[in-house]
């Protein structure tokens, strides 16, 4: 985001990039290649612990906003703040900080979307619980059909309020990730 988006409204935002969900597209297993590629050659190996596709886009069979999670695990806290700086001088845009955790977009312009458009989420290892929900949706087809309902009635309703649509699918998202950690075990550690 450029510093006219900074200085907007999250109503103005909103309006700008609203909640719009697609059926699944193959083309975000490769966006997400490519993203995670380019990530890696500019992130020192020592800092990366893992990187994973998490989200909607690498389910494979449920609609999402076409935008790419990727969930950045590294070792120590200061790798994140070296992460901090590395991720924006290649495009990102810091988002939210809290100590152990950076969240940072890209493909965000004045227009709305990019063509591309990515969320990358840096936490400590182990601190991965979108992990094990993405693969509770892997595994389990129905449930995955459910949370693609949710989101196509909270699209709707909250399609120009991104924390409202969020919140409401909070509760969905605790109870089958909490369901995952139990059936995955330490599947992450």
């Amino acid at each position: 985001m450029n510093d006219k988006l900074s200085k907007m409204s999250n109503q103005d935002l909103w309006i700008l990039f609203p909640i719009q969900l697609r059926p699944f597209d193959s083309k975000w297993l490769r966006q997400y290649e490519r993203e995670s590629e380019d990530i890696s050659s500019y992130v020192p190996p020592h800092i990366i612990y893992r990187l994973s596709h998490v989200g909607s886009t690498s389910i494979g069979t449920i609609c999402a906003k076409p935008i790419i999670d990727i969930l950045l695990e590294v070792n120590s806290l200061n790798d994140l703040a070296s992460l901090k700086e590395l991720a924006c001088a290649h495009g990102y845009r810091l988002m939210h900080s809290s100590k152990t955790r950076l969240d940072f977009n890209k493909g965000y312009t004045e227009k709305g979307f990019a063509d591309e458009v990515y969320h990358l989420h840096a936490v400590l290892k182990g601190d991965n619980r979108e992990l094990y929900f993405r693969d509770y949706l892997k595994f389990h087809l129905e449930v995955a059909k459910e949370y693609e309902k949710l989101k196509l009635s909270l699209a709707k309703k909250y399609e120009h309020d991104r924390d409202a649509y969020t919140n409401a699918k909070s509760t969905f998202i605790n109870k089958y990730t909490k369901l995952a950690m139990n059936e995955y075990k330490n599947r992450y550690n």
